[in-house]
């Protein structure tokens, strides 16, 4: 059996859907999909994207994928290679294709200058901590991710100056 990774491309738009379904199905985040092939084509293959994917297929077949891109580091001066979304499907866990996308991505890391991969993990997402700590990452405890959306998003913007 024959592990492959290979950059997402137009036409692919079904397969990144579906996996980003399958992960928020398993992180119990379905509602909160509103993605469309529409959006992943507009986003994934602009002429100047600024977010990525990566495929893991297993004899042509598909089997997980990774989506990254680019952030920067004031503390380094350097780009950062950021995961946004990395999911194999169940029957393929333990093939080693996360490794493998994992490995490519630290590889596009390297060979873009950056001086760090980061992502997040669910907290109760034990078998995913244990996964990336057996790599060498570290958790970043003393961190805690803020967001905005919606009408609080809305409702600071607003309050920007034109």
């Amino acid at each position: 059996m024959s592990l492959s990774i290979r950059k997402a491309v137009p036409g692919d738009e079904a397969i990144v859907l579906g996996f980003i379904r399958e992960l928020a199905e398993y992180e119990k985040l379905s509602d909160a999909v509103t993605a469309t092939p529409a959006h992943l084509s507009r986003t994934l293959f602009a002429d100047t994207p600024k977010v990525f994917a990566l495929i893991a297929e297993r004899d042509g077949e598909p089997i997980g994928f990774a989506l990254y891109f680019f952030n920067y580091s004031t503390f380094l001066g350097m780009h950062g290679l950021y995961l946004e979304d990395l999911y194999v499907r169940e029957a393929a866990r333990g093939s080693g294709a996360g490794t493998a996308l994992l490995a490519k991505l630290a590889k596009i890391a390297i060979d873009q200058n950056c001086g760090r991969m980061e992502w997040s993990v669910l907290d109760w997402n034990a078998p995913s901590i244990n996964f990336y700590k057996a790599l060498g990452a570290e958790a970043m405890d003393e961190w805690t991710v803020y967001r905005l959306t919606g009408d609080a998003l809305t409702g600071l913007a607003r309050k920007a100056k034109s």
